[in-house]
């Protein structure tokens, strides 16, 4: 259960307010889009849905919150009875977790009264904004390295529990391994570790901290190679590990020059097995330019987290639909269009993606290859029980991104990998 008070204030303004004018109970559609994608991207991914409707299902204002919003009279006395009372009874419909999303793609739709809605608006935001931005970060990262796996290491540098929403996230979209254990625990995810560099400081040789390690691990671990010389360090693993020791790591200098280098010498001392992971402020610009090195893993850290520059991907939590009626923000440079949203892809034969549409109040006119991207969550308050798992959701992104055309994979900065086209409604 995650606390109600994880909110903004105006939410219950816009409640109290609307409780004691009688609109409170009013049929609205709110939806979840992006207006534009951050720059440099061609797509986005949803990431988050599968821990949001949990969060959804358990959100509750608990005695304790009620009493906090009446003791600073944020709210009065019948707002605060309404959210004693509160579970949210309403619908929920989306985009499947994995899937692409483009500028206008309504990725998320919730349906119910104003009132039960309205107050989900920072839930929602947090959770698909934070785990969306880390999901787009790590697929381009898994893109860039072609194949070899990438290793999520980067829990020291974020909040504790937004560290193991991005290691999910970032297993979404691909990688292999999470240093973090909670997200090990909580999701399944599988989880790997090497040493710091204190392990190495903390005996009195490099040859002694890597008996130590193998001694306890075997040599199936990891040697951080790089606390003094890199090729002693790696002279001193294969002493001690053999040359069947299963990776050498490095962390700082130059990784192009010191991979290559690294591989000849584990090759010239009989470690032809041994692999070589890389780290050390990796993002996926940093992890393409060594595409052509040596390199067996990539161990990437605070772009991550940071969604690699865009750490937020954008969305948006706007009010389309009022009593069945459509209803339209005209604000400049922030303009919607009115009604609930249905959307397709178009595929060539082949299966490559080339239009998304979007239809406001109806569905677009079906033709072959299209898929419906919007999928059942939630009726009437009860979340569905065939939701895809992680593991689903991440081979629905695999499967998303090799559909996409192929200029939509590049990192350079142009137009979204495929086009939305808006039919019907009035911006």
């Amino acid at each position: 259960m995650t606390s109600s008070l994880l909110t903004d204030h105006y939410e219950l303004t816009m409640l109290s307010a609307a409780l004691r004018d009688g609109t409170a109970d009013r049929r609205c559609v709110f939806e979840v889009f992006a207006r534009r994608l951050p720059t440099g991207r061609r797509y986005g991914v949803v990431g988050g849905t599968g821990r949001l409707l949990s969060l959804i299902a358990d959100f509750r204002f608990a005695p304790q919150d009620v009493a906090f919003l009446r003791e600073r009279r944020i709210v009065d006395d019948a707002t605060a009875d309404w959210l004693a009372a509160y579970r949210f009874s309403g619908d929920v419909d989306g985009y499947a977790e994995g899937e692409l999303f483009f500028p206008g793609s309504p990725i998320l739709t919730v349906s119910g009264t104003f009132a039960e809605c309205v107050v989900l608006e920072t839930l929602v935001l947090s959770v698909l904004n934070h785990d969306s931005a880390i999901a787009a970060a790590a697929a381009r990262m898994v893109t860039a390295a072609r194949g070899r796996a990438v290793i999520e290491m980067g829990s020291r540098r974020t909040h504790e529990e937004a560290a193991v929403a991005a290691a999910r996230a970032a297993y979404l979209a691909g990688f292999a391994f999470t240093s973090n254990l909670e997200a090990g625990r909580r999701y399944g995810i599988p989880t790997t570790g090497t040493a710091a560099h204190a392990f190495t400081l903390l005996h009195d040789s490099e040859q002694a901290a890597f008996g130590s390690q193998v001694a306890a691990l075997g040599k199936q671990t990891t040697l951080l190679v790089d606390t003094y010389d890199i090729a002693q360090g790696i002279r001193n693993a294969i002493a001690v590990a053999g040359s069947d020791l299963r990776a050498v790591r490095i962390d700082s200098g130059d990784l192009s020059v010191l991979a290559s280098e690294s591989r000849a010498l584990l090759d010239s001392l009989g470690a032809t097995d041994t692999q070589i992971v890389v780290s050390g402020d990796l993002d996926e610009y940093a992890i393409a330019a060594l595409a052509a090195e040596p390199v067996d893993a990539y161990g990437a850290g605070t772009a991550v987290v940071v969604g690699s520059g865009a750490p937020t991907a954008g969305l948006v939590y706007k009010l389309v639909e009022v009593d069945g009626r459509p209803v339209v923000k005209r604000s400049e440079n922030k303009r919607t269009i009115g009604g609930r949203k249905t959307a397709v892809r178009r595929h060539k034969p082949t299966g490559t993606a080339t239009e998304e549409v979007v239809v406001s109040l109806g569905a677009p006119d079906a033709e072959p290859h299209d898929r419906a991207l919007q999928r059942s969550f939630v009726r009437a308050g009860v979340v569905a029980d065939d939701l895809p798992s992680l593991a689903e959701s991440r081979e629905h992104l695999r499967q998303c991104l090799i559909s996409i055309p192929w200029e939509g994979l590049k990192l350079s900065a142009g137009d979204p990998a495929v086009p939305v086209t808006m039919l019907g409604g009035s911006a």
